[in-house]
Order: structure tokens, then C-alpha cells, then sequence
């Protein structure tokens, strides 16, 4: 589902609120995130002068932050699938030897498994879908032209330079933008231009395997 869910913000996808909740993610997930990396890397943070450029940088902060959330739910599947493999070994323990190597392998700090560590991975699922969910919606939006030639007209009749902004934030559950100009803690709101974009738990899971068969995400898959 971490594929699903990169795949989608990369081509503009709004995973809705929950979509990667009981996920389990492999090592497989992080070949999805090398031209995200580049992207980070090659970017220029010129200041923007139109909504589109805002969104595309936007877009690219977030994906940067998502690499970072990837990397430590990677290692913290690491941990619980090390811990949780003595299962394997359990059903094959049909001897005394075995049955006592068991024993000595639970006993270990490698093969136990504590409430901190899976408090860790549900925080790094929970980082993951927030970064996937923020990212899809930055890219939905800069591909959303009602939603960047509203957003320029009312800049533009306010005398406001868009790239000046104070903050920005998305809200999949209101499907609304809030952007702030000024540091009074008080946005214009922008909702309702994303609902074709949402994607659930189903679409989620069907965008992994098809970047696995595929090699890459697509705006169609």
C-alpha cells in the first residue's frame, strides 16, 4: 500500500483519511521513490509567481518529507517482520532440539517484540499516509486549472504575490486548501476541486501492484 500511496502522489492522488491503516510494507516500496529523490534534489525553490508553481513546489516538499517517512517505516517493518518471522520457525519445531533453539531465539532482544516498537511502525505508517495524502493533493491541485486560475484571480484582484504565502494546508476530510498571506493565523479557503482525485484502500493496494508489474506509477492506474 506504501507504493500505492507514493504512486498516487507523484501523478496527483488524494488518498483519503485511513487508506493505509493495517498495511504492512516491504523493501519492494522503496525502488518507487528514486525519481521522487532526483525531483527533491534537481528542484529550484524560486520564489512563485503563479498557483501552479506553488502547488509544484509544495508538491515537491512534501514528497521530500515522504522519502524521509519511507526510510523510517522501512526500518521499523524491518523490526517487526525480524520479530515476528519466529512464527515460521515455530510451526517447524517439531523436536526437542528445535523446540529449545526456539525458546533461545524468543528470549532474544532480535526476536522480541515490545508496545515501543509497535508504537513506531503505526507512527511511520501514520507519517507515510499523511506525507502520500499532502504530496497527492499538491500535485492534484497544480494539475487542477479552475482550482490555480482561482487562486491567481484572487491574488491577482488583492495585489498579492502568491509566492509571498505564509502557510498552506490541505484537508482531505473537507477536501478544502486554506493559504495564508499574512501572519494574522487567517486563510482563504479553496474546497471541493479534488473530489475526482480521491483514492481509497482498494485503490491503494491496486496502484502497488501495478507499479511493482510496471515499474512506475501512472495517472491511469
Amino acid at each position: 500500500m506504501g507504493i500505492g500511496a507514493v504512486g498516487y502522489a507523484e501523478v496527483g492522488g488524494v488518498i483519503v483519511d485511513g487508506a493505509l491503516d493495517g498495511s504492512k510494507v516491504t523493501t519492494a516500496m522503496l525502488a518507487a521513490y528514486e525519481n521522487a529523490r532526483q525531483n527533491v534534489l534537481d528542484h529550484d525553490y524560486a520564489t512563485a509567481t503563479n498557483a501552479n508553481q506553488l502547488f509544484i513546489q509544495e508538491h515537491t516538499a512534501a514528497m521530500n518529507s515522504l522519502v524521509d517517512a519511507v526510510d523510517v517505516l522501512s526500518d521499523a517493518t524491518n523490526v517487526l517482520m525480524t520479530a515476528t518471522s519466529v512464527a515460521a520457525v515455530a510451526e517447524e519445531a517439531d523436536t526437542k532440539p528445535e523446540q529449545v533453539a526456539l525458546q533461545e531465539m524468543i528470549a532474544t532482544d532480535e526476536y522480541s517484540l515490545d508496545a515501543s516498537e509497535v508504537t513506531d511502525y503505526n507512527n511511520a505508517v501514520d507519517a507515510v499516509a499523511e506525507y502520500a495524502q499532502q504530496a497527492g493533493a499538491f500535485m492534484a491541485a497544480a494539475n487542477n486549472t479552475e482550482l490555480t486560475a482561482s487562486i491567481d484571480t484572487y491574488t491577482a484582484n488583492n495585489n498579492i504575490m502568491i509566492g509571498t504565502y505564509t502557510a498552506i494546508t490541505y484537508t482531505q476530510a473537507v477536501d478544502e486548501f486554506v493559504i495564508a498571506w499574512d501572519d494574522s493565523g487567517y486563510g482563504t479557503g479553496w474546497n471541493g476541486y479534488l473530489t475526482d482525485d480521491m483514492k481509497d484502500a482498494d485503490d491503494v493496494y491496486g496502484a502497488a501492484s501495478y507499479i511493482l508489474q510496471h515499474g512506475s506509477a501512472s495517472a491511469g492506474m
